[in-house]
């Protein structure tokens, strides 16, 4: 269209209210002047139960969830369309069927056959062309409503289009741009081009096999389908949420200190093995701080802890799980063993038994008991070997001796074109979606400077009646929750290709979300009432795309608003917090800063109260990252947990030799955390030096000495250098005295 009319960003319909949760409210009960008819007994019953659906805490039941790389095919495209633009829809159909009468007699668009409709086709092209600015709208609507019954295929360099869009709509350079649809366009080209879950079990298989490494014991998603949901833990406060929340009274009274995520990593006290959710009664400078604590920045705050206060039942009233205790027929994972946990144990057992060490030697077992023998081959038995693990020592190999082993072959597979080109703006890219991210999570409060990601959905003209307003609220949280949705999808998505491409591809791409504030940032999203989030019904199927196009708009009641929505619970929002999970398990694994950055911010009760969704995927991924903090949580946080830490056991894979629940393990000490992440970020830089920056090649190139193979050399020149040659010459031979005294002397 030629003049596309957006909202001011901030702008909220009339007698309308963002209720600072992400949660748009409609409540206006007007005709335009405030003096409007009071709502409807219907209206009102309806908001009352969209109050109750999400502030209540009823009991999940288990959750028949199937994960995947998307959600079926009429949902996802659905979900392209914002419920405001079905007027846009009713237009452009009658423009195109005005139009098809005019040019086709007595049949449908259907009937025709394919040369018919190129034919039409190409003329409706030719009358875009013409004067009448009307006319030229009119035909523009038809071509739109054809587009939106096909389909295209994108490569790899449209995705790099899309993530620019995504960069100046943050940066303001285009705030008009349907940030919505550019997310969803992009997550589904990368999906395109470089393969869903499944296509990336394929490869890692194929992988694997071209290293020489043996076969995968087991895919994680098929295992986790076999998997059941465990029940809930009773949430009668424990010790680590009695100081997160502290008094209603007291969190009304006044408003906690900030403190900054350095200050509070120097004071954590680990080193005399204090317990972090301690029973002492806390001082009350202490109880100011916790109440407040966990707040870091993202472009502006990110209010990472700002709970609401959770008030503990009566000990009388604490729930009783009726299900019976099942134990396990066997462990779902079959157990892992790195070589650094082999090198481990037997460093420790050397010295234990005879004084010194054999620094990496695995092999040599002499003056070490039977016992020790017996682990060692225990160990070795379900020793596993990542593809990671290769390509850190190939990268070691390649940068010890650079001429001996030559350059390296990369082959030019759609992950490394992609990884290419996003290397050099990858940092803004990352930002930029975690900033949508932030503006459309549910916990976020609206804020002055924040981007404005409903430019694109809210109405030009606002809504005058209850019912509208009621709309409109739907259609502004299910636009959020589809962003949120699009973002985890892709975000996933790039670091598991990436992870398989090359491992310091995955650990780059890792880091700048982690400096982009990525942990808090997923822990604020989880920060807010889990189960109301997945069962929430934001969607009217009346509406839904593509059946909204060819019926006509049906009238807006509430019956209508409410119709044909009998989820047990949204397959987006699951989606959504499945993928969060994910990505937080992939940024925090075997790296003990950031799980220290979990501890920090008091993830712990956050993450419990997410195993309230009876759903096994979901619980698995908090049960993992419940599982690697466990150790700094203190013992009587494990005591008043026991039933999440029997999950643990059953569900999470085991490491033989991992002391999870005591904190033993001497890599988890404090002091080596800025280390960790400078000596990775200075493999990743080495690493993208060496492969992609080609100028540095050049110092290891051999030197052509001879002068004649080097005079005859072919020089490529511009094209107009034929025409100033001879004034070339004039200026630069012939005009310059040659001193050759000065010259012989010189060479």
């Amino acid at each position: 269209m030629e003049d596309p009319t957006t909202p001011a960003a901030g702008s909220l319909p009339v007698n309308g209210n963002d209720n600072g949760n992400g949660n748009f409210n409609g409540n206006g009960n007007g005709n335009g002047n405030g003096k409007g008819k009071p709502a409807a007994p219907k209206v009102r019953e309806a908001f009352r139960n969209q109050r109750r659906e999400s502030e209540g805490s009823v009991d999940c039941p288990t959750l028949e969830f199937e994960y995947g790389d998307a959600d079926g095919h009429a949902a996802e495209l659905s979900e392209l369309y914002s419920y405001t633009e079905n007027l846009e829809f009713t237009a452009n159909r009658r423009c195109f069927e005005e139009d098809f009468k005019t040019q086709v007699q007595g049949k449908e668009w259907l009937e025709l056959e394919e040369d018919a409709q190129k034919t039409y086709v190409m003329g409706l092209l030719d009358r875009l062309e013409v004067v009448s600015r009307e006319q030229r709208l009119k035909v523009a609507r038809a071509v739109l409503y054809l587009a939106q019954g096909f389909s295209t295929h994108n490569e790899d360099p449209f995705a790099l289009l899309l993530f620019s869009m995504v960069t100046k709509f943050c940066s303001g350079l285009a705030p008009h741009f349907p940030i919505k649809k550019v997310l969803l366009l992009l997550w589904k080209v990368v999906m395109f081009t470089l393969g869903g879950f499944e296509h990336l079990q394929t490869l890692k298989i194929q992988k694997r096999a071209d290293l020489g490494l043996p076969p995968l014991a087991e895919d994680s998603i098929q295992v986790v389908k076999t998997m059941r949901a465990a029940s809930p833990p009773s949430y009668t406060l424990d010790l680590g949420e009695s100081q997160l929340a502290p008094p209603p009274s007291k969190l009304r009274g006044r408003r906690g200190s900030r403190r900054q995520l350095l200050t509070k990593q120097d004071s954590l006290d680990i080193y005399n093995e204090r317990d972090l959710f301690k029973t002492e009664e806390p001082a009350p400078d202490e109880e100011e701080e916790s109440s407040g604590d966990g707040e870091r920045t993202l472009d502006g705050e990110l209010d990472l802890l700002e709970q609401d206060p959770l008030v503990p039942p009566p000990p009388s009233q604490a729930p009783i799980s009726a299900e019976r205790v099942t134990f396990p027929k066997g462990l779902p994972w079959a157990p892992k063993v790195r070589q650094k946990d082999i090198e481990h144990f037997l460093e420790m057992s050397r010295n234990k038994f005879i004084g010194f060490t054999l620094g990496q030697d695995t092999d040599t077992l002499v003056g070490l008991p039977r016992p020790i023998h017996e682990s060692v081959k225990t160990l070795k038995q379900h020793k596993y070997i990542s593809i990671a693990d290769v390509q850190i020592k190939n990268e070691e190999e390649l940068e010890k001796c650079p001429l001996s082993l030559g350059e390296e072959v990369v082959p030019e597979t759609p992950c490394e074109i992609l990884y290419q080109g996003m290397l050099y703006s990858l940092p803004q890219y990352m930002i930029a979606l975690l900033k949508i991210l932030l503006a459309a999570a549910p916990t976020s409060k609206a804020k002055t400077d924040s981007i404005n990601i409903l430019a694109d959905v809210l109405p030009e003209e606002m809504p005058i009646t209850v019912l509208q307003s009621m709309k409109l609220g739907i259609d502004v949280n299910r636009h959020k929750e589809i962003i949120v949705k699009s973002i985890s999808a892709l975000l996933l998505l790039l670091l598991k290709h990436f992870k398989l491409n090359h491992i310091y591809q995955f650990e780059y791409i890792s880091q700048h979300l982690v400096f982009a504030n990525c942990i808090p940032l997923i822990l604020k999203f989880f920060n807010q009432n889990i189960l109301s989030y997945i069962t929430a019904k934001n969607s009217i199927s009346v509406l839904d795309y593509p059946g909204c196009t060819i019926q006509d708009l049906p009238e807006l009641t509430t019956e209508s608003l409410e119709a044909g929505d009998n989820n047990q619970f949204c397959w987006r929002n699951l989606f959504s917090c499945i993928n969060l999970l994910r990505l937080l398990n992939k940024l925090t694994k075997w790296k003990h800063s950031r799980t220290m950055m979990l501890v920090v911010f008091k993830s712990a009760p956050i993450l419990k109260r997410a195993l309230k969704v009876k759903q096994a995927m979901l619980q698995l991924y908090v049960l993992k990252l419940l599982k690697i903090q466990t150790k700094y949580l203190g013992r009587q946080w494990r005591k008043s947990n026991m039933k999440t830490m029997s999950a643990i056991y059953q569900k999470v894979r085991h490491r033989m030799n991992d002391d999870w629940a005591y904190g033993n393990d001497i890599d988890a000490r404090p002091w080596d955390f800025q280390a960790e992440e400078c000596t990775l970020r200075a493999n990743i830089e080495a690493f993208n030096s060496r492969r992609y920056d080609k100028a540095r090649d050049s110092e290891f190139s051999p030197v052509d000495n001879c002068l004649q193979s080097v005079l005859g050399q072919r020089l490529d020149l511009p094209e107009d250098f034929h025409y100033s040659y001879e004034l070339w010459l004039e200026r630069e031979v012939f005009s310059q005295p040659i001193c050759w005294e000065e010259l012989l002397q010189n060479h």
